[in-house]
């Protein structure tokens, strides 16, 4: 018995990485799967192959489950339709969505082309977009559905070129939030998770010098794409139908919750008086100034020191 017995998931990018682990730890929770991979390069730049999810539709088959494959690309609503009708057909329904399918193209925001934005946006943000899109009526009427999002700390730290990544990034964030606050009168939840694992997007990552080459290492060895893939699995199960709305991350064996952006300070002139450009400048940015946020990368949550968080790390 697992906490997916009866349900059928839908895990996009489900052909390497955080997304394979997801689609075979969903099946060993007894949900019917359908994976997802378009089997194209880190960059989108590939032409797609159906070989890496139906190898992992094979695996799952091989060990006693059921699953069948898809590579449409999630960049297509019509595709994405195209996924709930064969989940309905393969297995009778859909009860969830895990969403780590993604790509990178990095590059500094001055020497950034419009391809380049474009192409991380379409994925991302837009490929969210999609799968919940094309899902979200069937799920509403069902009085039943679930989303795992993937946001990234590049999008709620920041991280120097990634402006395309983070940006998406951030915008699903919101997206899942309003989902959930949507979706809550019909038992319809969306979280969002950042992780960090040892995935071949970290690993394009370049390596700059010793000291990055062995936090690589330690990094390979302690966050693995599996432990993220645990916590996906865990929330689109019934057993945390009370959570909806978070934004949750995980690195090796810490789980994290995130905040969410909250008023933290308010200058306000009494009634009758206005705000004028010199006294913004002279005493409401001053007023503010100690509560401002640096532009150093945040540090991760768990972590012994802050050595090394400048690296990009990707989910």
């Amino acid at each position: 018995m697992g906490v997916l017995d009866g349900k059928v998931v839908l895990v996009t990018g489900g052909g390497n990485g955080i997304g394979r682990d997801c689609a075979l730890i969903a099946a060993r929770e007894g949900a019917k799967v359908l994976v997802n991979d378009l089997g194209g390069g880190l960059k989108g730049e590939d032409e797609g192959s159906a070989g890496p999810a139906e190898a992992v539709a094979q695996e799952i088959r091989a060990a006693g489950g059921e699953a069948v494959s898809n590579s449409d690309s999630v960049t297509s609503l019509d595709a994405c339709y195209g996924m709930l009708d064969q989940a309905k057909k393969a297995f009778g329904g859909l009860h969830a969505v895990i969403n780590p399918a993604g790509i990178l193209r990095d590059v500094m925001f001055h020497k950034m082309s419009e391809a380049e934005w474009d192409a991380v946006i379409a994925v991302h943000l837009k490929g969210s977009f999609n799968v919940c899109r094309a899902t979200i009526e069937h799920f509403r009427e069902q009085q039943d559905g679930a989303y795992m999002l993937f946001t990234s700390t590049s999008g709620l730290f920041g991280n120097i070129g990634q402006t395309n990544y983070g940006a998406a990034k951030m915008g699903i964030a919101g997206l899942s939030r309003i989902i959930a606050m949507e979706g809550a009168r019909n038992n319809v939840r969306s979280n969002c998770i950042a992780p960090v694992a040892w995935t071949r997007m970290t690993q394009s990552v370049p390596i700059k010098d010793e000291a990055a080459a062995a936090r690589r290492k330690v990094m390979a060895e302690k966050v693995r794409p599996d432990q993220p893939a645990r916590f996906s699995v865990a929330l689109v199960s019934p057993a945390a139908a009370s959570v909806s709305g978070q934004i949750f991350g995980v690195s090796g064996e810490n789980i994290i919750l995130y905040s969410q952006p909250r008023p933290i300070e308010t200058c306000s002139k009494p009634e009758g008086q206005a705000w004028t450009v010199d006294s913004i400048i002279k005493e409401a940015l001053p007023k503010m100034a100690p509560k401002f946020f640096d532009l150093n990368r945040a540090p991760m949550a768990g972590s012994q020191n802050n050595q090394g968080q400048q690296q990009r790390q990707p989910a």
